[in-house]
């Protein structure tokens, strides 16, 4: 059973004008990114009105409203604790929570300031940023790489033996893509000559080749991989594609797949409600990964994946809440592997120093 006032206890100490934000996974974009979550770097400005004055309501008590979006998946999964405790009423502030599907369903309210705080793809965020001319910044980062290396043989334990082999995944020309190009050409080996990627639209689809063969090879995300595996007892995860990252990374960087974006002049004028949140999203991520049964039943009660297959992944989506100067390294070295190998990914060019929030 989990603590009453788990996460209580840090809204409780908060001084009365508090106000709270909330946020990033899957499918999930979490899990994959979509081509259409990398907005067009030439598009221009866009400025953010008094949308977002008008969105942030005073409510009795002193407590206030505020939008907070994330994504079905990974990116929401760490944040199912506050969100359960907004709805009973126990948090700083009041929470409107608001799951979509795919990043296009909420990037048109992020730039025109009607959510305040969203759980996004890092690479949309630094797009987001670029098209507002910097009015978006990165508060922490909730979900590192939810892709894996699965197979249904015995012969991968590096990702040098990807060398000669044929391997299956989604994202062809968005992140997964660029990721999958960054370790292979960290082993040494050749992207264009040493495999073979086919890419599917779908995860379902890669799911259905592992099915029919006996010795395949594919890249996928979380929950996918844990739903995959469920179907066929013959596939295993061969490689976390963040540990592989960070074993061949040497400028501190990781793979980043959520992150908390926040509106600026919102963090400008409310930091302490901003910084009373965080500690209150902390805590959530902090008891999904510790409680894990518990946290299942709610990421089904908030209908973001079935509490059965929410067990299983959740140890493998990684979690996390980095904030600071890791948050930084960690993003800023990502970004970098995706601008290199395609700018329109990241809006065209690296975000500046104002891009992160620290506190």
């Amino acid at each position: 059973m989990r603590k009453k006032g788990y996460l209580k206890k840090f809204g409780k100490n908060i001084a009365v004008a508090l106000l709270a934000l909330a946020l990033t996974g899957g499918a999930f974009l979490g899990c994959g990114d979509k081509k259409g979550s990398d907005a067009d770097s030439e598009n221009p400005t866009v400025t953010v009105t008094d949308a977002l004055k008008e969105s942030v309501t005073p409510i009795p008590n002193e407590k206030i409203q505020i939008s907070i979006a994330a994504l079905k998946g990974p990116t929401a999964i760490g944040m199912v604790e506050v969100m359960d405790s907004a709805k009973k009423e126990e948090t700083a502030n009041k929470y409107d929570f608001r799951l979509a599907g795919v990043a296009d369903e909420i990037t048109a309210d992020i730039l025109k300031g009607e959510i305040q705080i969203a759980a996004v793809p890092c690479n949309l965020a630094s797009v987001l940023y670029n098209k507002t001319g910097g009015q978006l910044q990165v508060a922490a980062i909730n979900t590192t790489s939810v892709l894996y290396i699965v197979e249904t043989g015995e012969n991968i334990s590096s990702i040098e033996d990807l060398k000669g082999k044929t391997i299956y995944s989604t994202g062809k020309g968005t992140t997964p893509e660029y990721t999958l190009n960054y370790l292979l050409r960290a082993a040494g080996l050749d992207p264009q000559k040493d495999v073979t990627v086919e890419y599917k639209s779908e995860a379902a689809e890669v799911a259905a080749v592992l099915a029919e063969s006996e010795d395949a090879v594919a890249m996928l995300p979380q929950p996918y991989v844990t739903v995959a595996m469920s179907q066929n007892e013959n596939l295993r995860i061969a490689l976390d594609v963040a540990a592989e990252w960070e074993r061949y990374a040497e400028d501190g960087s990781s793979v980043v797949t959520g992150v908390v974006l926040v509106n600026k002049e919102f963090a400008a004028e409310h930091k302490d409600v901003l910084d009373a949140f965080l500690e209150e999203y902390k805590a959530s991520t902090q008891y999904v990964t510790e409680h894990i049964e518990e946290a299942a039943e709610l990421v089904e009660g908030f209908d973001i994946i079935k509490a059965a297959v929410a067990k299983k992944a959740i140890p493998y989506c990684n979690i996390v809440f980095l904030e600071g100067e890791e948050m930084k390294n960690r993003i800023g070295g990502y970004l970098q592997a995706l601008y290199e190998q395609d700018p329109a990914s990241v809006g065209g060019e690296l975000p500046k120093e104002d891009f992160y929030y620290i506190k």
